[in-house]
Formats: C-alpha cells, sequence, structure tokens
C-alpha cells in the first residue's frame, strides 16, 4: 500500500510537469499584470527605456514572494554597484578607449569571481554589478557627461520594476516562503519514511534508488529556499534556523536508513525489536493521512526507541553474540530515530518559530571553490576584453549590443553546473522571442498605437512565457524569451515600422549569445568530473583533519560544510546515473564517518577508557588518514578496514561497558562505509 500511494504520487507530479496548475497561472497572470503596471508607470515618468521596467519584472518574477523580494534586492544592489563603477570607470579613462574595455572587463572578472565563491541570490547581484557597469558605461563611451544620466535612469527603471513586482508578489493572492518551505518539508519527511519502511522492509533496489536520489534533490531546493524566507518579514527570520539544522538531520536520517538497509541486522533478541518499532513508525507516518498534523506523538514514540537502541542489550556476557556488530547496528537505528526526531521539531519550529526560544545557531560553513572561481573570473574577463577589443577596432556601432550580451552570459552562466546548455537555452529563447517581436513592434504596434492595443498584443504572447516561466523544465528558454521580447519590442509610446535597426540589434544580440557559448566551450572549458573530484578531495582531506588534528571542529561546523558541498555535487551529478549516485551516496557516507571519527576522538579524552584502548584508537585514526590521503581508485586497500573490526572483536571481547562498545560501533560504522563505497574513500577517485 505504501509503495502504491508512493507511485500514484511520483505519476502526479510528472503529469504536471506539463500541465500547468492553479498556482502556474496565479505565477503568469500575477507577473503579466506587474509588468504591464510598471510600463504603464515608466510611460507616466517618461523613462527613456520604458522596457527596463517592464523586463526586470520578469527577471525578478518567481512563483514564491520571497524569492521575488531576495532577487529584487540583490538585483538593486548590483544595479547600484555597477551604476557606481561604470560612473567611475568612464569618468577617469574615457580618454583612453582601450583602457576603458580593458577595465571594464576587469571589473566583470572581479564580479564575476565574487559571483562564484557567493550562493543564490547574491551571486547573483553580484554577477549584475560586472555587466551592468557595461551596459551603462559602453553607451556612454565618447560622451562621459552622459554617464550619470544614463545610471540614474537605468536605476529608477529597474527601482520601478523591483518595485511592482515585489508588491504584487506580496499582494495578489501571494505564495510565501515560509508556507513553500513546510510544504516541501512535509513532503520530504514523508518521502524519507516511505523510503525508510522500503528500507527496513527489504524494498526494491531501484525504487529506493530512484527515491534516494529525490529526497537529494529536494533537500537541495529546501536549502536554496532558506534564503527568501529571511527577507519576507523580520518575524520569518527566525524560520532560517531550523531550515538550516533540519537540512542536515534529514541527510542524516536519510543515510542511517541507507546503512540499515545495506547491512541487514542478524536475528537476535537485542536487534528484532527496535528495527521492527522503527519500520511501524515510518510505514504509519505514510500511511496516515494528515499525520504531520501533529508531530507529538511521532517524537514521543522515535525519543522511545532511541532509548532503548541506546541502552545495552541484556543478554548474558558468555552467551555467542556479535556485541561489536548488535551495537553497531543499534548505534545507527538510535542515530536514525533522533535525526528523524529533530526533523519533526524542525517542522515544528517552522510552523511556530516564536515557539523556539533556541537562540544558539549551529555553525553555517559553506564551501568556496576558489579554482573554479578564478577561471570563470578569466574566462569573463577575457570574452569581454576579445569582443570588445573587436568593437574598438572596427568601429562598428552595432557590436555594442554583442560586446554588452557577451559580458552578460559569460559572467552570468559561467558558475553553472552546464554554462553550455544554460546559455544555449538563453540563445533559444532569444531567438524564438525574434519573430514575436518582430510582428508585435514592426507591424502591429506603428498601425495600431496606444497602451490598450499594446496590452492586447502582448498578453497573449507573455502569459504562455509566464507559464513556462513556472516550469522547472522549460524555465530557462521562457524567461530568455519573455526578457529578449520585451528587449526586441523595445516599447515606447510612439512606436514606428523601422526594420534595419531592429535586425541589426537583434544579429548582434544572437551573435553575442553564440560567441558568449563558443567561450564557454574553448576558453578554459570546465570538466565537471575535475570539479566533482576536487570537491571530493577536500572532503577527504577534512575527514583525515579530523583523525590528526590536535583541535576538535564543533560537530555542527563539520556537518555544515560537509553538506555544503554535498549541494555543490548535487547539480554537476544529476545527469550522471549511478555513477553520481555512487558519488552522493559516498558523501553522505563520508558526514557519518566524520561523526565517528569526533566521537572517537573526544572518547580519546575520556578517563574512563583504558590507555590501551586510546592508543589503539590513535593508531587506527593514523592509519585512516593515510588511506584517506594516499590510496588511488584500484589500489589494495590498505589494513584499514580489517584493523577496524580487529579492535572493534578485541573491544568487545574484553569488555561489555557502554563506553567501550561504543567505540567497537564507531569503528565498524567506519568499516562499513569505506567498504560500501570504497573509490570514494581513495584520492583521485574520476
Amino acid at each position: 500500500m505504501t509503495w502504491a500511494r508512493l507511485k500514484d504520487d511520483i505519476g502526479t507530479r510528472i503529469a504536471g510537469l506539463t500541465r500547468p496548475t492553479r498556482s502556474d497561472w496565479i505565477f503568469a497572470l500575477r507577473t503579466v499584470s506587474a509588468g504591464l503596471i510598471a510600463i504603464l508607470a515608466a510611460y507616466a515618468l517618461k523613462l527613456d527605456h520604458p522596457q527596463w521596467a517592464m523586463m526586470t519584472v520578469f527577471i525578478v518574477a518567481q512563483p514564491v514572494a520571497g524569492m521575488v523580494l531576495a532577487k529584487g534586492f540583490y538585483r538593486l544592489l548590483g544595479t547600484l554597484a555597477g551604476a557606481l563603477a561604470a560612473i567611475g570607470i568612464t569618468t577617469v579613462f574615457d580618454a583612453n578607449p582601450w583602457l576603458l574595455v580593458a577595465v571594464l572587463a576587469v571589473w566583470i572578472g572581479i564580479c564575476s569571481l565574487v559571483s562564484s565563491l557567493l550562493r543564490n541570490p547574491e551571486a547573483y547581484g553580484a554577477a549584475l554589478a560586472g555587466y551592468t557597469a557595461m551596459i551603462i558605461g559602453l553607451p556612454a563611451f565618447g560622451q562621459p557627461h552622459l554617464v550619470i544620466d544614463l545610471a540614474v535612469a537605468r536605476c529608477a527603471e529597474i527601482v520601478l520594476g523591483i518595485v511592482c513586482a515585489a508588491l504584487t508578489s506580496r499582494l495578489i493572492l501571494p505564495k510565501l516562503a515560509a508556507d513553500a518551505i513546510i510544504s516541501r518539508l512535509k513532503r520530504s519527511i514523508l518521502d524519507l519514511a516511505a523510503y525508510a519502511d522500503g528500507a527496513f522492509s527489504g524494498g526494491d533496489a531501484e525504487k529506493l534508488a530512484g527515491l534516494h536520489r529525490k529526497l537529494i534533490g529536494d533537500v537541495q531546493t529546501l536549502g536554496e529556499m532558506r534564503t527568501y524566507a529571511r527577507l519576507e518579514g523580520p518575524s520569518l527570520a527566525t524560520r532560517a534556523y531550523p531550515v538550516r539544522r533540519t537540512i542536515g538531520q534529514l541527510l542524516s536520517a536519510l543515510s542511517a536508513a541507507r546503512a540499515l538497509h545495506a547491512h541487514a541486522a542478524p536475528k537476535n533478541a537485542a536487534l528484532i525489536p527496535v528495527r521492527a518499532e522503527l519500520q511501524a513508525v515510518v510505514g504509519e507516518l505514510v500511511a496516515k493521512p494528515g499525520a504531520l498534523d501533529d508531530t507529538a506523538p511521532w517524537v514521543a514514540r522515535l525519543d522511545a526507541i532511541a532509548g532503548k537502541a541506546r541502552q545495552m542489550p541484556d543478554v548474558a556476557a558468555g552467551q555467542d553474540i556479535d556485541w561489536a556488530g548488535t551495537v553497531t547496528r543499534l548505534t545507527i537505528a538510535a542515530d536514525f530515530a533522533e535525526a528523524m526526531q529533530q526533523v519533526l521539531r524542525g517542522l515544528d519550529a517552522l510552523r511556530s518559530p516564536r515557539a523556539s526560544r533556541e537562540r544558539r545557531q549551529p555553525a553555517l560553513v559553506v564551501h568556496r571553490d576558489y579554482r573554479a572561481a578564478s577561471r570563470n573570473a578569466v574566462r569573463a574577463a577575457i570574452a569581454t576584453l576579445l569582443v570588445a577589443g573587436f568593437w574598438l577596432a572596427t568601429k562598428w556601432s552595432d557590436a555594442t549590443g554583442t560586446v554588452i550580451l557577451v559580458a552578460v552570459v559569460s559572467s552570468l552562466f559561467a558558475a553553472r553546473a552546464d554554462p553550455i546548455r544554460s546559455a544555449w537555452n538563453f540563445f533559444e529563447g532569444t531567438l524564438l522571442a525574434l519573430p514575436f517581436a518582430f510582428v508585435v513592434g514592426q507591424i502591429a504596434l506603428p498601425a495600431l498605437p496606444g497602451f490598450g492595443w499594446f496590452a492586447v498584443f502582448v498578453v497573449p504572447i507573455l502569459v504562455p512565457a509566464a507559464l513556462g516561466m513556472a516550469n522547472p523544465r522549460y524555465v530557462g528558454v521562457a524567461t530568455a524569451f519573455a526578457i529578449n521580447f520585451l528587449a526586441f519590442l523595445s516599447p515606447h509610446q510612439v512606436m514606428t515600422y523601422d526594420p534595419e535597426p531592429f535586425l541589426a540589434n537583434s544579429a548582434a544580440v544572437l551573435v553575442g549569445i553564440l560567441l558568449a557559448i563558443g567561450v564557454f566551450a574553448t576558453v578554459l572549458p570546465a570538466d565537471p568530473w575535475v570539479t566533482v573530484n576536487r570537491i571530493l578531495q577536500t572532503m577527504r582531506e577534512d575527514l583525515a583533519r579530523l583523525c590528526l588534528h590536535d583541535r576538535l571542529p564543533r560537530r555542527s561546523a563539520f556537518e555544515s560544510l560537509a553538506y555544503d558541498r554535498i549541494n555543490q555535487l548535487m547539480p554537476l551529478l544529476q545527469n550522471a546515473g549511478k555513477k553520481g549516485d555512487a558519488v552522493l551516496g559516498g558523501g553522505i557516507a563520508a558526514v557519518t564517518v566524520g561523526l565517528e571519527i569526533l566521537r572517537l576522538r573526544n572518547a580519546q579524552q575520556s578517563s574512563a577508557i583504558p590507555p590501551e584502548t586510546a592508543l589503539s584508537i590513535a593508531n587506527f585514526l593514523r592509519g585512516l588518514a593515510r588511506e584517506l590521503l594516499f590510496r588511488r581508485p584500484g589500489e589494495p586497500q590498505t589494513a584499514t578496514v580489517a584493523v577496524a573490526r580487529q579492535y572493534a572483536a578485541g573491544i568487545a571481547e574484553r569488555s561489555v561497558a557502554a563506553e567501550m562498545l561504543q567505540i567497537a560501533a564507531s569503528l565498524r560504522i567506519i568499516a562499513a562505509a569505506i567498504e560500501d563505497f570504497p573509490d570514494f574513500f581513495a584520492k583521485d577517485r574520476v
């Protein structure tokens, strides 16, 4: 019954990708309405380029109000920074055109570097600061006295668009980020319960693998949404903390469930009841309608199961039993129960943020790939400089649009997992917008002028585009279509038939996008697997530092950084199939290994641990660090796994004290993780 419901749920979501939902229609109509209000206001204010106000609405448009506020806020900051940079650079270097374009290219490179090191929407603001300077600076070339007017006009147009988009998203049937986060978290909890139910009952391996991938993707989306809730209002700022904490607990519970599935429990009196109770809880969670409306009963049951799993088995010491194996599995079961319990508490904290009095937030550490960021910066600067140099050498006036588009695309998509695919989607949307803009702007509006006719012509075109923007499958092409349709249309209060500038500008834009794609393909091309290997190497080095470094990090700091790196791996591996699944599975297992290393390091400092056991732990950790740093894929494993199992067996034979058996369990968990993902824990995996 559980799997049938899960199959129906997944089928419904897949079907929903191609059929607009009610919320999609609300988003589309709200976005188009905001755009019309923005351009009408721009007409009333007699702004020079009113299309930028309407374009801004579509650029910042998002289904969730917090996303609009976040993207609009950082777009405003980026525009202001770019405008100030354009004023400064143009004022100082306008006398030397080659030096001017060189400095603009360097500025774009710097902004691309910063953008690549940040996360959305901050990254978007940094990229925007780079190419805004080009958008404002190039039209003012040779006329530095105009640059301030251009900067003020551009900022006014963009502010107008942001205000219209923000107000409509917040006032017209709003979909709040906080509500969206709660909804997605509830769905993720039920999917996690379905995965655990299948794992504990020996469910189909292929279905479990698919659900595992889906859960990781949903968790990534949940992490991205965390920022948006903070910007919807001061009262919602506290919601960011439980999301940050709950994301890690979700992945921890997923990792524990996978481990219990991979290592079938032996039949003994200590383990069977704990596993059966866990399966009963997760099965009821999935099967019971409205199960998450009240989490208190589930939290209480999970707390009782975790307490039972943490107790030592009530078995005579002389009985023939794998003490270390039993305690290992009980420890994993307790970890799952406690992580699931924390996830449910996180859901409650999201629903009632003021009810949570916890003020100390866990460490939030993020992964910075400085090598990739430097490559993106150099690539964007070189591409911009080369095309700008061609523009100066040929004095082709229409090439201004080419230079701007190269700067936009090479910086905006540089940090994407597949920048060529993202840029190509942008090109497809732009090319598709061209005939629509020509018919409306060059034929229809010159014959039937006025705002009323403008609305009649553009609404039937922009509503389907906005529906596409609400669909994750088509968002890239649809957004490019909407933005460039308005850019090509260039609506003014008086429209005239003048196809030559229209076609010249369109050609320059299309050539600029293609040149940027060529830059991605030829200038310092990025191999996703090189980036994957670099992240994996840093994860292994982190584990080695945990083994050897005198100063131990806070558990939350280690988990935060590790899970952030897993988030960085997800988009790089989304089309890698089973190979990608193995990497992601190994990454989550690496978090488990790190936590067990921390347990061993803390046990070393306990006075209840005999000196010879502390020495054994130290020797094992040194050997584990050597394996992590020096063994390559395909090479025979060192004795690390065998030593871990040997030490665990010896400890269990000498003592059945809780502290000693916990050490044995940690050693066995580390050994099992390395056995499950041997290549992940080897240097230079791919």
